[in-house]
């Protein structure tokens, strides 16, 4: 049961991220994708793909603080909250939330798989991206390469519809740069 009510909280976030980028504006791209990302975190929580439920809630934040701030020092202090996590993670390895019971964290034994680096990289780029860019279509190019992280990421924890979310937000990157560029070459 879990993993269907994981996997429903996918599909939105699937469906809002894809509404997300078709957005005109960049702050309009940002509250669109709040919404998306807040649901992916809740996923990857429920599927114990920890890294990737820290680093989409931090998103979330990240999205609504860059309606009002875009300096410098929120940028960085983006990033250093992203390298505080993943320490933090590499160092204590989580490998389950419970909400059930009151709040219960599963530590493991075990060292965290490397795939976390990966989940922090693309969220990086996507931080710099949603901050320091106002331009729609340079934003887009770059998350090329985030949704690309984000899709080895999702393959590698298992994530059926975080799999499909960054197959569909790549093709929803292209298709809108493609159609962007088709009015120009007329």
């Amino acid at each position: 049961m879990l993993s269907y009510t994981a996997e429903l909280f996918g599909v939105i976030a699937l469906i809002t991220n894809f509404i997300a980028y078709r957005q005109p504006t960049a702050d309009r791209y940002r509250v669109v994708s709040a919404i998306a990302l807040g649901s992916l975190s809740i996923h990857f929580f429920m599927l114990d793909a920890i890294a990737g439920g820290i680093v989409t809630g931090i998103a979330v934040l990240r999205n609504f603080i860059a309606l009002r701030w875009q300096g410098p020092i929120v940028l960085w202090s983006f990033v250093a909250l992203h390298i505080f996590f993943l320490i933090v993670e590499w160092q204590f390895p989580i490998t389950a939330l419970h909400f059930a019971d009151g709040f219960q964290i599963e530590f493991s034994e075990q060292p965290s798989h490397w795939s976390i680096w990966i989940a922090y990289a693309s969220s990086i780029i996507f931080t710099v991206g949603s901050i320091k860019l106002n331009d729609p279509d340079l934003i887009r190019r770059w998350f090329i390469l985030a949704e690309l992280l984000g899709l080895a990421y999702a393959i590698i924890v298992g994530s059926v519809s975080g799999t499909v979310f960054n197959i569909v937000n790549l093709s929803s990157i292209i298709l809108k740069l493609l159609q962007d560029r088709r009015p120009q070459r007329l």
